[in-house]
């Protein structure tokens, strides 16, 4: 914690302070010719809705492609180009970055305020190369604990042995520039799901954390105390704007946050 408190308090146990964190809303395309094209739609209070087209733009479809382990963005649509939805309109005047984890953590109107029809829904159509890694818990997409997706399920690695040359190929596999540190003991939070890697030894020249020496999956000695993160460079971000499509435009870099 790099917040102020007082060391002397005045408290007993049944003061005790604890928090309830939200997970962050599920997202999914739908209507599409794959997993990785197609109308979007939010999980929020347990009712799937979509997004209407109101300055829906690349940056933003750039975020729900990586939300989806789908590469990058190839095009945003509106007009219900993948068909009009039947639920609750759940965002609008989305305006993401380009480079925040989630769709929800991105600058809106509050959930369900809208002036919009299903006539608006957004969609996106991604690259669909998939990447079966990805940083949780970080400040942004490019840091976080290191989890690896294997049978169908999300889980984590143990830091026996992590070091930069791993780290520097899980920032190369997730396109975030250059590993600035490989980090142990639960850095960014444990995870809940199975410890999948253990005894990573990359020389950090790999594609792809799969290639790297590992022991079996799931065999391990660790607890999640000692599961494994990263901080990554997280590269300038370059972006081209009111083009025809994704490769022409007018040159944008993102410095300092603008």
């Amino acid at each position: 914690m790099e917040c102020r408190a007082q060391q002397v308090n005045d408290c007993h146990h049944r003061e005790d302070a604890d928090v309830k964190c939200a997970e962050p809303p599920q997202l999914r395309l739908v209507n599409g010719s794959s997993p990785c094209a197609g109308r979007v739609e939010l999980l929020h209070n347990e009712q799937w809705g979509t997004v209407c087209d109101d300055g829906w733009d690349l940056p933003d479809a750039d975020v729900v492609c990586w939300q989806l382990g789908c590469g990058t963005a190839i095009s945003a649509n509106g007009s219900a180009q993948f068909g009009q939805g039947s639920g609750t309109i759940w965002l609008t005047e989305v305006q993401c970055q380009g480079t925040e984890a989630t769709l929800a953590a991105c600058r809106s109107k509050p959930w369900g305020v809208h002036h919009c029809s299903h006539r608006n829904d957004a969609s996106v159509v991604c690259t669909g190369t998939f990447v079966p890694v990805r940083l949780v818990n970080g400040s942004g997409r490019c840091s976080g604990r290191v989890e690896v997706l294997h049978n169908q399920r999300w889980g984590s690695i143990c830091d026996n042995g992590w070091d930069l040359p791993d780290a520097e190929v899980v920032c190369r596999e997730l396109g975030c520039g250059a590993a600035l540190s490989a980090r142990g003991s639960a850095h960014f939070g444990r995870g809940h799901d199975p410890i999948w890697l253990d005894g990573v030894s990359c020389t950090g020249t790999e594609g792809a954390l799969s290639e790297c020496p590992a022991r079996p999956w799931g065999i391990h000695t660790c607890s999640h105390a000692e599961d494994a993160a990263v901080v990554c460079s997280d590269p300038t971000e370059v972006r081209l704007v009111n083009g025809f499509g994704r490769c022409s435009g007018r040159v944008e870099v993102l410095h300092e946050q603008r």
